[in-house]
């Protein structure tokens, strides 16, 4: 017994080091979602093979998608439901999300200066494109065009955020030399194509930002892998 789990650990140690050393030779390239699933299992779950863990909370959430963007609790959950995992790995998994959307924001940080409202579509993108209900962000800028910060205005449902246009006026004065905002929204649905009902919030927002003599300079609608520009199709 005690020689069978020496060769069962040397096989997952010896496995382990393949592992990595393909990823740091290739990335992800032409890896399938289990392999990357199994490979983040590496970190939580010491001296086991992660393998067939993966392909079952695959299986669980239905898809690599589902299971990175799923509610913590809804993690916890599918955790004691699978043998040999703890709660402490639904905890990773939200912390890579969470680590995921700080990298990206870091690529457009306050201080740096946006050229056009392209520039923050990936950060918006990972912050919300996956969310399965609606949220409204901003982003806020200075007379330089200077991100002064990003802020989540509302959380929503899946049909529809609430959309209140003082409160993007008394959040850009908050910001401090505000002179510009673009604001984004998710469609969970996955299509970008506005609603009546967004064309009709984003001539409210603007008209309240005029009041304080700032410029509402793009509504961006986003997916984890698409986006609409109000601005570039003519809406602004």
């Amino acid at each position: 017994m005690e020689k069978d789990t020496k060769i069962k650990h040397d096989y997952v140690k010896g496995h382990r080091k393949r592992v990595k050393e393909r990823f740091l030779k290739t990335g992800f390239d032409n890896w399938q979602d289990y392999e990357i699933l199994e490979f983040a299992l590496f970190f939580v779950i010491p001296r086991k093979d992660t393998k067939q863990t993966a392909k079952e909370l695959l299986k669980k959430f239905g898809s690599f998608k589902e299971l990175v963007n799923a509610d913590y609790n809804d993690l916890v959950k599918a955790c004691k439901e699978t043998e040999g995992i703890s709660i402490n790995t639904a905890f990773f998994f939200y912390f890579l999300k969470a680590f995921s959307t700080k990298y990206s924001e870091l690529k457009v940080k306050p201080k740096e200066k946006v050229s056009s409202p392209q520039d923050v579509v990936e950060f918006l993108k990972n912050e919300i494109g996956l969310c399965s209900e609606e949220n409204l962000y901003a982003v806020f800028l200075d007379a330089s065009n200077k991100v002064l910060k990003f802020k989540r205005i509302t959380k929503g449902t899946t049909s529809r955020s609430a959309v209140y246009p003082e409160e993007f006026a008394k959040e850009s004065l908050n910001a401090g030399k505000t002179r510009s905002v673009i604001i984004a929204h998710n469609h969970p649905g996955g299509v970008c194509k506005p609603s009546q009902n967004d064309i009709i919030a984003t001539e409210a927002v603007q008209k309240a930002l005029k009041t304080i003599a700032v410029v509402l300079l793009d509504h961006i609608i986003v997916t984890d892998t698409d986006y609409y520009s109000f601005k570039d199709n003519g809406l602004i």
